[in-house]
């Protein structure tokens, strides 16, 4: 397939390696609620609301925020594990926004799921062999060699003894058991992978080990992933890209190493701010800590203009009136904000804090607070 590339005029070779695996436009999820008698909506729960992001072939993109942000809500609509309330989702080029059930059918051998609890996501009835195989029955797929041979070699895959094979699942622990969701997901060769906080349920200890494990899937079997994670430090070494979710929003899509070096929306410097250092030769060092006023509101009617506003140190009127749109203010680094960290403010006439940024500002350590104006008020 040719385009025609519009600084030279000439005609440019595009290959399907250079579109994106999967694209995403104006994603919404509302979860209606109903009272009374008659079931009438009296609102509704804006899970995610209006998100744009891609994921190239080969590459993980990590998805981060606080709990109720709506990051593992996107996770299943972009399975389509739920139907989306509007937006367009694209898979491999083709839309599979609003597919049925039968025309989902063979995309599902593309994109699995590895979620959250290894012990609720498996069937205790059933053994591993028959849990792992059951893919290759539910879309009638033969693989060479036979079904047993195939689980044994994903057992092996992920580091699980293929002896263990008629096994139950409460003979294993919990690393062991997200190793087995791991080899279910991979049975069918996906092409993209959503692990929903694939770690967060399972020991410190082994968090890392299935980290890595998939990291070296991902190299071995050319995988795309999605990640998501309310823990920065545990996105930090596999993704290649950073999504940062706050109240159905991205706010910050950044390459890993630019959001962690310098990040551009105040959220993602509160979040990163509250990551631990192990290092005990750095234990005495000075810490600034953001500590962020209040509990996100409610995503039944969340704030107006920047959703952040409510808790941020640097808002201004424009923030409480004017939603911010997701620019790119760097190359590689996309943000919504109108006074973006490390960057020159995008509403330099707007100087007069809110009531509640400079509340906000208590909580912050004087480094980070914008500095004062020459008529005595914070810009």
């Amino acid at each position: 397939m040719s385009e025609t590339d519009t600084r030279t005029g000439t005609m440019a070779e595009t290959t399907d390696d250079d579109k994106p695996l999967l694209k995403v436009e104006g994603l919404v999820k509302h979860f209606p609620i109903k009272k009374g008698l008659l079931q009438r909506q009296a609102g509704a729960v804006k899970a995610v609301d209006g998100i744009d992001f891609e994921v190239r072939r080969g590459e993980t993109l990590g998805v981060v925020g606080e709990s109720g942000c709506g990051k593992s809500t996107m996770g299943r609509l972009i399975t389509r594990l739920l139907e989306p309330t509007g937006g367009k989702i694209e898979f491999d080029g083709k839309d599979i926004t609003h597919l049925s059930t039968g025309g989902m059918r063979p995309f599902r051998r593309d994109v699995q799921m590895i979620f959250q609890d290894p012990y609720g996501s498996l069937n205790p009835r059933h053994t591993i062999g028959t849990i792992i195989s059951a893919p290759f029955r539910l879309q009638g797929v033969e693989p060479e060699g036979g079904v047993k041979k195939e689980v044994q070699r994903l057992m092996g895959l992920v580091g699980l003894s293929p002896e263990h094979y008629n096994r139950y699942p409460h003979e294993f622990s919990g690393g062991q058991r997200q190793r087995i969701g791991i080899a279910r997901a991979l049975a069918l060769n996906p092409k993209l992978v959503v692990a929903d906080e694939p770690v967060s349920a399972l020991d410190v200890s082994i968090q890392a080990q299935v980290v890595n494990l998939l990291d070296d899937l991902q190299e071995e079997l050319g995988l795309t992933y999605v990640i998501i994670a309310h823990d920065l430090s545990v996105v930090r070494h596999v993704s290649d890209r950073i999504a940062v979710m706050y109240l159905g929003k991205i706010v910050e899509l950044a390459d890993g190493g630019k959001l962690y070096e310098s990040p551009m929306h105040p959220y993602t410097k509160a979040l990163l701010s509250a990551v631990p250092i192990p290092d005990p030769r750095r234990r005495s060092a000075k810490s600034e800590r953001i500590l962020l006023k209040g509990d996100v509101p409610s995503p039944i009617s969340p704030p107006s203009g920047c959703r952040f506003h409510t808790r941020c140190w640097k808002a201004t009127e424009i923030c409480k009136t004017t939603e911010p749109p997701l620019l790119q203010l760097r190359p590689g680094q996309q943000v919504a904000c109108h006074h973006p960290e490390n960057f020159e403010d995008q509403a330099p006439q707007d100087t007069t804090l809110l009531a509640a940024a400079k509340e906000a500002a208590e909580l912050v350590p004087e480094a980070e607070r914008p500095a004062k104006t020459d008529d005595g008020d914070e810009a």
